[in-house]
């Protein structure tokens, strides 16, 4: 997992509330479990006028002038601007994983759904929660703004706005640990893999036919 500290990046707008998962990514994209290629299909109903299927070329997709992240100054944008209860809908993995293949590294909303929340962070995402004021002054200065980029900064909790106004923001120790060091759940076991071996081969001395009745 991609190791988070301090991210810049331009953001762009999902002026919605309650976009569930499966607007973030549909679900005939859920077949594979391969963790990555979910980038073109973010937002697939949104972004394209035709339906999408799984392997599909999106490159001569008709797309949809009129969502954001298809006009030229959202190009490239890292950061996702949204609206209160995001990620809301089944508990699919794959909505995370489609915003950070499409290259968000984070989100900023007034709140996100338990399950999708806890995701995020499993997957080196950061979902940042802010009071609903605070985000609405965020859209309008990036609607007012061509460019507009933000900094987080996550050892020190802050978004930087590009006047150099600074937002604090509450994170979980364990799971800003987690990111910091892009820690999955079996990078974080690895870190003990020391102490796993040292009881295995204990066990095996122990008692050496459960071992040997696995073959």
């Amino acid at each position: 997992m991609k190791a988070f500290t301090q991210h810049k990046g331009v953001a762009a707008p999902m002026d919605r509330a309650n976009v569930d998962t499966d607007l973030i990514i549909p679900k005939q994209f859920l077949k594979s479990i391969k963790r990555s290629g979910f980038g073109p299909n973010l937002f697939d109903e949104l972004r394209y006028l035709d339906e999408g299927q799984p392997g599909q070329d999106c490159s001569n997709r008709p797309i949809n002038p009129e969502f954001p992240l298809n006009h030229p100054r959202y190009q490239g944008a890292s950061v996702l601007l949204a609206r209160k209860n995001f990620g809301c809908g089944s508990s699919r993995e794959h909505a995370p994983w489609a915003l950070d293949d499409y290259g968000f590294r984070a989100v900023i909303a007034p709140s996100f759904a338990d399950i999708f929340f806890n995701n995020c962070f499993k997957n080196g995402l950061l979902p940042i929660v802010l009071e609903e004021e605070v985000v609405e002054q965020l859209f309008q200065e990036m609607y007012a703004e061509e460019g507009y980029e933000l900094t987080i900064d996550l050892e020190e909790q802050v978004v930087v706005k590009p006047n150099g106004e600074t937002i604090a923001f509450e994170v979980d120790e364990f799971r800003k640990y987690c990111l910091l060091n892009g820690f999955d759940d079996i990078g974080l076991t690895l870190e003990d893999a020391d102490d796993i071996r040292a009881y295995e081969a204990k066990r095996r001395d122990e008692a050496p036919w459960l071992f040997d009745a696995v073959k």
